[in-house]
């Protein structure tokens, strides 16, 4: 809240404080409004025995102390006593009551933060590191709540208590009442200036611990990584400057909020002073007696920290609107890939999926997928084989809409699937990926993920076409286990058994599986080979492998370079063709006979990575 001297109320706030604020006020504080009137009750109460406790002390003085009056000494101090009891209740009273609805105000952002999360597009997170997410639905929100916690706080307890405690001041005396304060004014253009640095120190040090949060959680999932390579040290060593970074941006912080502090003590000092001086000489003169001049005093010293606190105030607010900056800029991020206004839901009728002269960028610069044209029947199994980095992965990304086609269509029975709705188009494929994703929950739970109305002997069924049912049984808890942060407790191969039993229970006409028998060892791949085969009767069926015996029985193949399709058609004939498909057989069956040219379009290195996706170190670049 940048504060100058002589503006009027409309230039005291700037336009994108003010935008925040009436935000903040609007989608997050106007529907807690029954409450605040209650807790502004209280905090009404509070100030007013405050102010109380002040005017009592002049019948202290003069009445009991000077006057020796023993029926008032019996009056007065019930008063007082009251007056404290009233006080006490009314702060506690107030402070359960904000306190429960900052609480509230902080639960909704971070539902509303997490939940608008949940829909943003595939490329989003790919950008955006998880660390960086989690700082913002952790340390950002909890600015926040201090924010709205101590402005709300300060702008009804405070300032009542104050006017009530000036109301008392100028009962007393209305002129050393504007004599103490005449030195406060001096202190807004500093303590503005104060707030403006405030914002920009939180706003960085907010940003730094977000880099922090995402050194932390891309260094524990990749722990296993950091041990085999001993890099503990590097690690340890790169932590720590963040670490650093972000203490020093702190004691920055600290610096600047406590800027106030000198300022406030230095003017109240001052006030002080002019009352002593000028209310002794009254005191003196006979003007006043010694109990008026005493309550003004008192009034006066208890005004002094609901002041100071009002004054970081707008070091406290700047904080917390930095926090509520970057909040509302991921609210504010809207998903590229919506429902059209017309989309209809998706019937699949026979599940016939097919590419019409599909590109597509994952950059807007480099194209991963040219001219794709491809038309997978329905009911039958078609393959996806190619180098890493040919668009194989691309083409599963893009039938469940995790991107959209930068031209051409995707067609599922005819229909675009732009034009049906993302929830039923998704609810109709099931997909098994070789990044394996486990939930830290029971077996069950896993299994059952996507499909919660299934009972207990359909996700017993699935384990066991999975070839899953005999090592879960094995376990000490069986399918109650905990399997641990992403699978962690179980082996390779039982996560990708899960991940395939999850697949099977959801039960959908479209089947995409990119590696899903990656991890198996071989007898596990034969049971699981087999119970997918019978899962694919009757069901499209679109499969990556790079291991070409998986698939010699897929009624149909494509063959994949650069970006598109170079090959099609039966394995037996793709053999007879003696193309790329052939050379990459005989590479895998035959290695030690197999030539290689360096760098043709046919090269063999099928364990590079797939560089037509985003990868991790692109995607914390762009971060």
């Amino acid at each position: 809240m940048t504060l100058i001297a002589g503006t009027s109320l409309e230039k005291v706030l700037n336009p994108s404080t003010k935008a925040l604020v009436g935000r903040l006020l609007r989608e997050h504080v106007k529907r807690y409004a029954p409450r605040f009137g209650l807790a502004l009750v209280l905090m009404m109460l509070v100030a007013a025995s405050t102010a109380a406790l002040a005017k009592l002390m002049e019948p202290v003085l003069d009445e009991v102390f000077t006057a020796k009056d023993r029926d008032q000494l019996m009056l007065v101090a019930g008063f007082v006593l009251a007056t404290f009891v009233v006080k006490g209740l009314a702060n506690f009273g107030q402070q359960v009551v904000m306190e429960g609805v900052t609480q509230r105000i902080v639960a909704d952002v971070r539902k509303r933060l997490f939940s608008h999360l949940l829909t943003a597009d595939l490329a989003f997170f790919h950008g955006t590191s998880s660390g960086a997410l989690i700082s913002r639905m952790m340390n950002d929100v909890a600015l926040l709540h201090m924010a709205v916690g101590k402005t709300l706080t300060g702008f009804g307890k405070d300032l009542l208590t104050l006017l009530a405690l000036i109301g008392v001041m100028f009962y007393q005396d209305w002129a050393l009442a504007l004599a103490s304060f005449f030195a406060f004014p001096t202190a807004i253009l500093p303590i503005a200036r104060i707030g403006k640095r405030m914002r920009k120190v939180s706003g960085n040090s907010q940003a730094e611990m977000s880099r922090l949060t995402s050194h932390l959680d891309e260094t524990f999932q990749g722990i296993r990584h950091v041990k085999a390579y001993t890099t503990e040290s590097y690690e340890a060593e790169r932590g720590g400057r963040l670490v650093d970074l972000v203490a020093n941006l702190g004691i920055k912080a600290a610096r600047t909020r406590g800027l106030s502090h000198p300022i406030m003590e230095t003017l109240g000092g001052i006030a002080i002073v002019i009352v002593i001086f000028y209310g002794g000489w009254q005191v003196i003169e006979g003007a006043r007696t010694t109990g008026s001049f005493f309550s003004f005093v008192v009034a006066l010293m208890l005004a002094y920290e609901p002041l100071k606190r009002l004054v970081s105030l707008n070091a406290n607010l700047q904080e917390g609107l930095a926090a509520a900056h970057r909040i509302f800029d991921v609210l504010d991020t809207k998903p590229a890939i919506v429902d059209r206004p017309d989309a209809q839901p998706l019937a699949v009728a026979a599940g016939e999926v097919r590419l019409e002269q599909v590109d597509f960028s994952y950059d807007g610069d480099i194209p991963a997928l040219r001219q794709v044209s491809l038309a997978v029947p329905a009911g039958k199994m078609a393959a996806l084989v190619g180098l890493s980095g040919a668009g194989k992965s691309t083409v599963l990304n893009l039938i469940p809409r995790f991107y959209d086609v930068t031209a051409g269509r995707v067609l599922i029975d005819g229909a675009d699937i732009r034009d049906v709705t993302i929830s039923s188009l998704r609810r109709n494929i099931a997909l098994v990926s070789q990044e394996v994703m486990l939930f830290d929950d029971t077996i069950r739970a896993n299994i059952a993920y996507g499909s919660p109305d299934a009972d207990e002997e359909a996700i017993l069924a699935a384990a066991r076409n999975a070839a899953a049912d005999e090592f879960i049984r094995d376990l000490p808890q069986g399918y109650d286990t905990m399997v641990g942060e992403r699978g962690v407790k179980l082996s390779g191969g039982q996560r990708q058994r899960i991940a395939i039993a999850r697949a099977m229970l959801k039960n959908a006409p479209i089947l995409l599986l990119d590696e899903a028998t990656s991890a198996l060892d071989t007898q596990s791949e034969r049971l699981v080979q087999a119970a997918l085969k019978q899962l694919m009767v009757g069901r499209t069926s679109i499969v990556i492998a790079h291991r070409l015996s998986t698939i010699v029985d897929a009624d149909i193949i494509f063959v994949m370079d650069q970006g598109q399709v170079v090959e099609q058609g039966s394995h037996a004939e793709l053999m007879a063709r003696n193309g790329i498909y052939a050379r990459l057989h005989a590479l895998q069956f035959a290695p030690e006979t197999a030539t290689v040219s360096s760098g043709s379009a046919d090269t063999l290195d099928v364990d590079t990575p797939n560089v037509t996706e985003p990868s991790r170190t692109a995607r914390r670049a762009k971060a």
